[in-house]
């Protein structure tokens, strides 16, 4: 159980200083980064695999059942990844945030939805006072915060898959980008071969930069898919606050994104609601313990 905090925790603070990587890219697309993302993960994956010698698991790619819940997910990841991108470049760094502050609560959801975890009366009411930040969010901005919605979405989908998935956290990455690579490979080259990528004229940083997206992308995936294969879905939720909160200091105070005040309403409820909700879980932990003596 301290392994699967302690790993979860690093993965989170590592994704929560993420956008100080993607916006020294500068240069390169969105669309390329999210490229580079996925080839240079497999060869630093591959690389890990081949001097372990680690192949066994190989065997199970017979199971068509396996190979399509590792698609998705790996579906899933791609799309994450490209909107994360896409929105840091754009200078949506805190709508970004907000997405990864309503993700616990999403995790939460579906850990009752399918995994029929059960909630309390004081966890649903945190849920409500959530949903209602994100409707106050959509009404004072006149919008859906579909950047924050989505991101989500498909992450606490990614992470309901790789909890319930038969393979362990490096194996599963593997496959991932090993299903994602043929299509992200061919997509780089013709990038190359027609002129519209930025990597050969960057410079020899950016360059640099680009080649350590394997292990940057596929460290703390490895971190998140060893903690999620250890604690529950809810505890895995609580520490998510992390990456967020890193996120929008980011945001805010770096880069100077801006903040009113009715934004800052719509975040204080979601706040106002994973403070509730974690109080709760940590006061009946507590009251759980058997008194010494």
């Amino acid at each position: 159980m301290n392994k699967g905090y302690a790993y979860a925790a690093g993965a989170y603070l590592i994704w929560g200083l993420l956008p100080l990587y993607l916006k020294a890219l500068h240069g390169l697309a969105a669309m390329e980064i999210l490229l580079h993302r996925m080839v240079w993960s497999l060869v630093f994956l591959g690389a890990i695999l081949l001097l372990r010698r680690q192949w066994q698991w190989l065997a199970s790619l017979r199971q068509p059942r396996l190979l399509a819940g590792f698609t998705l997910s790996a579906l899933l990841l791609a799309l994450n990844w490209f909107i994360y991108i896409w929105a840091v470049q754009s200078g949506r760094v805190v709508d970004a945030s907000l997405g990864y502050f309503i993700n616990p609560l999403v995790n939460v959801l579906l850990g009752v939805l399918v995994l029929k975890e059960r909630l309390r009366r004081t966890q649903w009411l945190a849920i409500s006072i959530a949903a209602c930040g994100v409707v106050w969010l959509t009404v004072s901005r006149g919008q859906l915060p579909w950047i924050a919605l989505l991101l989500a979405l498909t992450f606490g989908t990614y992470g309901l898959l790789r909890k319930t998935a038969h393979l362990g956290a490096l194996e599963g990455l593997a496959l991932e980008t090993a299903l994602l690579f043929p299509l992200a490979g061919t997509a780089l080259l013709l990038m190359l071969l027609q002129g519209q990528s930025g990597f050969p004229d960057a410079p020899a940083g950016i360059k640099a930069l680009a080649l350590l997206a394997g292990p940057i992308t596929a460290i703390p995936l490895l971190l998140f898919a060893a903690g999620a294969r250890r604690i529950s879905l809810t505890q895995l939720g609580l520490l998510q606050y992390i990456g967020p909160t890193v996120q929008l200091l980011l945001g805010v105070l770096l880069w100077h994104e801006p903040f009113g005040a009715d934004k800052l309403l719509g975040f204080a409820l979601i706040w106002a609601a994973l403070l509730l909700f974690t109080a709760e879980g940590l006061w009946r932990q507590h009251n759980s313990r058997p008194l010494a003596g």
